[in-house]
């Protein structure tokens, strides 16, 4: 079965909805302008989902990092235990005793499982489906397609709903008042007689976003003071979504309530970015300095004499062409460190400083037909060149 196109032509749903219905064996790749990845079916049910080309924060020893499974000290140990064996850091990490092996496959699951339900966000990007014979050990338990897309629209529904209290990764929480004891154990007849006849229903079964389970008790006790929601979600060991419900329904329920972050937080157990530029003066220096910068660059370029505004018309003399193209590349250059600051990090292609409203598509590329080639790299450090001619 050959399957290809843009996901804006047919959308994950229609394409894992297909594969499903027809039973198919195969690899399907999507990737968009970000990210890359490979889903594993078996007869139509889906063996895992894999970020190819994984960030560092997505990679398995880093997320037992956070969920404070290991330290960060045994996670160097093992890598470098892995490099000298050959074996898988799953293995090394068990036979350490660091990790048991149930417990590594359940980080593993929850892995693949954030990958794949992340992939119903995605708005653009391309597919494949490659029909071959699959031999992996699948990483959890084969889920059937149908049960995939039931549980991804439910996450896009709710998600708006979670959003509204979870409103940001770097805020804090506040416990109010502790939660009520655990139900006992009964049978389930006896739990719908009571249900049955009770004149006053109880607010903990009023409905899925009013009500405090397991996955609300295991948030509660992570609530700490200067603990961030993303903290508290990489310690649940839940995943985003679950664990972030799990948050909205405490503050719904007011058993804690959220605290917005002002400016930027220090996380718990991390460096505050204030200490890493040198406190709040040398922060303030630094945003003045770029934008000041960029100000510069946008006044002393002279675009009338370079280009005819909204015209399109751009020089013919090389020699003039490469005087506006040093130019312009200290603007893009400009923008990029403004970019980083504002972003913690550098932009994975120069598409993004236009996404970011910090230059327009014809500044990408001022004053060649082509883009400026770019590339970021290790450090915070770029390569920023002319485009080949």
């Amino acid at each position: 079965m050959a399957l290809n196109g843009t996901l804006k032509d047919f959308g994950i749903a229609d394409i894992l909805q297909l594969i499903g219905q027809q039973q198919k064996t195969g690899l399907l790749r999507l990737k968009n302008k970000a990210e890359e990845v490979t889903v594993t079916f078996k007869d139509g049910n889906i063996l895992g989902a894999a970020a190819v080309a994984r960030s560092k924060h997505d990679l398995i020893g880093a997320m037992l990092v956070r969920a404070s499974l290991i330290s960060e000290q045994q996670l160097e140990f093992a890598l470098e235990n892995q490099k000298r064996t050959l074996q898988r850091l799953g293995d090394v990490l068990v036979a350490q005793g660091l990790i048991s092996q149930d417990k590594f496959k359940a980080m593993m699951q929850l892995q693949a499982s954030e990958t794949l339900f992340k992939l119903f966000a995605w708005k653009a990007g391309n597919y494949s489906f490659e029909q071959k014979d699959i031999d992996e050990e699948p990483v959890f338990t084969p889920l059937r397609a149908e049960s995939v897309l039931m549980e991804g629209f439910r996450r896009v529904d709710e998600w708006p709903v979670v959003k509204k209290r979870i409103t940001s990764p770097a805020m804090t929480f506040e416990k109010i008042k502790e939660l009520p004891p655990p139900p006992l154990k009964r049978d389930e007849f006896d739990s719908a007689l009571d249900d049955a006849f009770a004149e006053d229903k109880k607010e903990v079964n009023q409905g899925e976003f009013q009500s405090v389970g397991e996955n609300e008790r295991k948030t509660y006790e992570l609530i700490k003071p200067g603990r961030t929601a993303e903290q508290i979600i990489d310690q649940s060991c839940l995943g985003e979504f679950e664990a972030s419900k799990a948050l909205c329904n405490l503050i719904n329920l007011e058993y804690a309530k959220g605290i917005a972050p002002t400016g930027r937080v220090k996380l718990e157990g991390q460096p505050g970015f204030l200490a890493r530029v040198g406190g709040l003066l040398g922060r303030v220096a630094v945003s003045v300095l770029v934008v000041g910068v960029l100000f510069l660059l946008f006044t002393r370029v002279d675009l009338g004499s370079v280009r005819l505004a909204g015209s399109g018309t751009r020089y013919t003399d090389p020699a003039a062409q490469r005087i506006a193209s040093q130019q312009q590349m200290a603007r893009i250059g400009a923008a990029l460190e403004l970019y980083k600051l504002e972003h913690g990090g550098l932009p994975t292609g120069l598409v993004d400083l236009e996404e970011s409203g910090l230059l327009s598509a014809d500044d990408l590329r001022y004053p060649w037909r082509d883009n400026y080639y770019y590339r970021a790299q290790e450090g915070g450090q770029y390569v920023l060149l002319p485009p080949l001619r």
